[in-house]
């Protein structure tokens, strides 16, 4: 999946709380890929870096999986085409839920 071109939806946009839990304030924009169903069953998970502002939907080039260790999930990192980050900025820019994960980022 590295390096493929996916179209996030966005159902928590930057600067949102998750619905169910009002202490997860959303840093960065979060979706799903429509189409592709993740090992949970659902949607695959997307985080977005390189946007800095709220948005409904975002095209982009997938640069990072985030592996968890303790959960049968993955989330993809989707960014900008032309902008590239480093393991640690990614973690640094999810880390408001990787937290509660035992994970680490693929490049």
């Amino acid at each position: 999946m590295l390096g493929k071109i996916v179209t996030v939806t966005v159902d928590r946009p930057m600067g949102t709380y998750h619905p169910e839990h009002s202490d997860m304030f959303y840093p960065v924009n979060y979706g799903y890929i429509k189409g592709i169903i993740a090992p949970d069953g659902e949607e695959q998970d997307a985080y977005i870096v390189g946007i800095d502002e709220p948005v409904k939907e975002f095209t982009g080039k997938v640069i990072a999986i985030i592996h968890r260790n303790n959960d049968i999930e993955e989330k993809w990192v989707v960014a900008p085409v032309d902008k590239s980050f480093s393991k640690e900025k990614i973690l640094e820019k999810v880390h408001f839920q990787e937290q509660y994960f035992d994970s680490y980022v693929i490049m």
